[in-house]
């Protein structure tokens, strides 16, 4: 038998499971054997993915400060500090970062349905299927090299998930703006092209003739007499004009970005 105690920073708190937590972030454990830290760590409650930096020192007094990964056995008295994203660039600066190079590119769980269609309306690649169950999720996610958003935990702590976010918020607007926040995609804009995806089916929209949409629209007379721009979506065939609702959808986007 040994004792490990571990600190959380970084937002992680927020995970931690009742009773397990004590002056302030410190969690203290009991383990009877050599154990991962990744299996130590997911045990409060803090999912892998949502982990950038582990920091484990020697004695009292931290010294001796290294980062390891999560196949890090523990297997003696402990001391650790566990890092959220990103984890503070001044902590082991040449130590690398759990969580770098994440793709820009997602599949979200099926509770997540209108922060599906927020990324897609930002332009963002998301695969949603509204009744895809765990299996699913994972053979989506492995496939192509995917971030999986979702707030089952259990989920997230799957073994195979290199990539993962769990939205805090109840509220689908600032879920997205959560999601562009941590994988730092509202700062370089990497991905951002609003309008270009279909945010029903996630293809990228195609410009189409007028000519080629008429007999499509034909129940539509007054968007054929007042509009001549057409986009159509190669999947689902869906056809896209810049109507009254696109003000509306340019505000919310706006609101997403911060500009609003």
């Amino acid at each position: 038998m040994f004792a490990v105690a571990l600190t959380f920073s970084g937002g992680l708190a927020t995970f931690l499971r009742r009773g397990w937590r004590e002056n302030g972030d410190i969690v203290r454990r009991t383990l009877a054997e050599k154990t991962a830290v990744k299996d130590v760590i997911e045990a409060c409650g803090v999912p892998h993915p949502e982990v950038d930096l582990i920091v484990v020192t020697d004695g009292e007094h931290g010294e001796n400060p290294r980062a390891v990964d999560f196949a890090w056995a523990v297997q003696a008295p402990t001391r650790m500090h566990v890092y959220g994203v990103p984890a503070p660039a001044e902590v082991l600066p040449h130590a690398p970062r759990l969580q770098g190079g994440s793709p820009p590119r997602f599949v979200a769980d099926g509770h997540l349905g209108k922060l599906a269609r927020n990324l897609r309306l930002l332009g963002l690649d998301t695969v949603y299927e509204r009744d895809a169950d765990d299996p699913r999720l994972l053979e989506i996610m492995v496939a192509d090299d995917r971030v999986l958003l979702t707030r089952d935990r259990p989920q997230l702590m799957h073994r195979i998930v290199c990539h993962g976010y769990c939205p805090r918020s109840d509220e689908s607007e600032e879920q997205t703006r959560e999601v562009l926040r941590r994988f730092g995609l509202k700062e370089n804009g990497a991905g951002l092209a609003p309008f270009c995806r279909c945010l029903h089916c996630n293809a990228l929209l195609e410009a189409v003739a007028k000519s080629e949409v008429l007999a499509a629209l034909a129940a539509e007379p007054l968007t054929l007499r007042y509009y001549d721009e057409f986009r159509r979506c190669p999947g689902c065939q869906r056809i896209y004009w810049p109507g009254t609702h696109t003000q509306k959808l340019a505000s919310l986007v706006a609101r997403l970005l911060g500009k609003g």
